[in-house]
This record gives C-alpha cells, sequence and structure tokens, in this order.
C-alpha cells in the first residue's frame, strides 16, 4: 500500500519541478524580469522598479521609434559588466527567472531612430527631428530640453538611436557620436521591449512605449 505521506511529498515535487520548468521556458522564451538601475529613463521609468520585458520583440514583433527597449551593453558603453552582489538561491531564482535580473550591462532606452532615419537636433523649437519631422515628446523628463547637445546622424541599417528620457541624466546615443556608428545600437542587442512595471506596486503599470509622438514620421 503506498504510503500517503510519500505519495503527497512526491506530487508537491513534481508541481515544484513542473513549475520551475514552466517558469524557465517563459523567461528564456516569453518574458523576462529586469529591474532599472539608473535615473536615465525617469520620469518614465524609476530607479529600483521591477520590469517585464517582452522578448519576441525584435523577432516575431517589430521594434519600433518610440518604444522602450532592454538591450546588452556589448561594447561596454557604460564601463565593464558588474553585477549586484546576490547568494546562491538568488542566482538560481535568476537562471530559472522567478527574480529579475541584477546585470548591469544590461541597458534600458527609448528608440528615437531606425535604420535608414535620420534623427538630429534641433529645430527652433528646441525639438528632435525624424527624417525632418520635430517630434512632440510627453515622456522627457520635467525641465529637460530634448537635447543640449547638436547631433545630425543617419542610423545604420539594423541599428537604433537611443535616449534616456532623463535627457540631462542619460549617456545614450548622443555620448558616443564620435564611433563609427554615430552611437547608434545593433537591433541584434536588444533583449526585447519593456511590457510592464510589476514592482513596487505604486507604480504598477505599462512598460512606458510611446509609438504616438512618431506616428507623423516619413519614411526614411
Amino acid at each position: 500500500m503506498r504510503n500517503p505521506a510519500a505519495a503527497f511529498l512526491i506530487e508537491i515535487v513534481t508541481i515544484l519541478v513542473i513549475a520551475l520548468v514552466i517558469s524557465f521556458v517563459v523567461k528564456t522564451f516569453l518574458f523576462r524580469a529586469f529591474y532599472i538601475p539608473s535615473e536615465s529613463m525617469e520620469p518614465t521609468l524609476q530607479v529600483d522598479d521591477r520590469i517585464i520585458v517582452n522578448l519576441l520583440a525584435p523577432g516575431v514583433m517589430e521594434v519600433e521609434r518610440g518604444d522602450v527597449v532592454v538591450f546588452e551593453d556589448t561594447r561596454q558603453w557604460w564601463g565593464a559588466a558588474s553585477t549586484v552582489e546576490t547568494n546562491v538561491f538568488q542566482d538560481a531564482m535568476i537562471f530559472v527567472g522567478l527574480l529579475p535580473d541584477t546585470s548591469s550591462h544590461y541597458v534600458v532606452k527609448r528608440v528615437v531612430g531606425l535604420g535608414g532615419d535620420e534623427v538630429e537636433c534641433c529645430d527652433d523649437q528646441g525639438r528632435i527631428m525624424v527624417n525632418g519631422e520635430p517630434i512632440e515628446e510627453p515622456y522627457v523628463f520635467p525641465g529637460d530640453s530634448p537635447s543640449e547637445v547638436e547631433f545630425s546622424v543617419t542610423v545604420p541599417e539594423d541599428h537604433m538611436w537611443v535616449m534616456g528620457d532623463h535627457r540631462s541624466n542619460s549617456a545614450d546615443s548622443r555620448s558616443h557620436l564620435d564611433e563609427s556608428d554615430t552611437g547608434a545600437v545593433p537591433l541584434e542587442d536588444v533583449i526585447g521591449r519593456s511590457a510592464a512595471v510589476i514592482w513596487p506596486f505604486e507604480n504598477f503599470g505599462g512598460g512606458g512605449s510611446a509609438r504616438d509622438p512618431f506616428d507623423s514620421v516619413p519614411a526614411p
């Protein structure tokens, strides 16, 4: 006769294993958690916000102007990779997707231009222009101008031009204008698009993407 306590234990272990496998599959192919380490995306995203990132963009879904994306800093623009100190249990939970990835070499910025776009600063009203169309940017940090740095770039194909919403406190594409790709980031470095803020609860909401300001931008 089967021991009821042993049967119950086996059932609990089976449920936990299935849950971990599902979490790992979701984290690998669908969604992944990250945290916001800096003030560069304020007021859209706050320091220590936990966000869920849609891993289907780019790929199944397109990355578009106005999207907030997470990408890997493969060229160490923001310094050598370092991590927030974690223990073995936390590392395991990050691996299966039950805790957000705390690696600092992942960067969160807003897409302002895509391959072929002409992005420049600024028109006579101080607005960023994309393909000659001025952009009204409601997400920019209050009191900041769209950019204090003047530039005029053509975004290479399969790249994106990115900026933080806290323009006076963001080391973004503008900081790398002298490089061969004029500060653009390869789309292949994109991990995914920010889908939602899930923690802290008072900040719960959308992921911050805002495509409407770019609706009138003509094709390059």
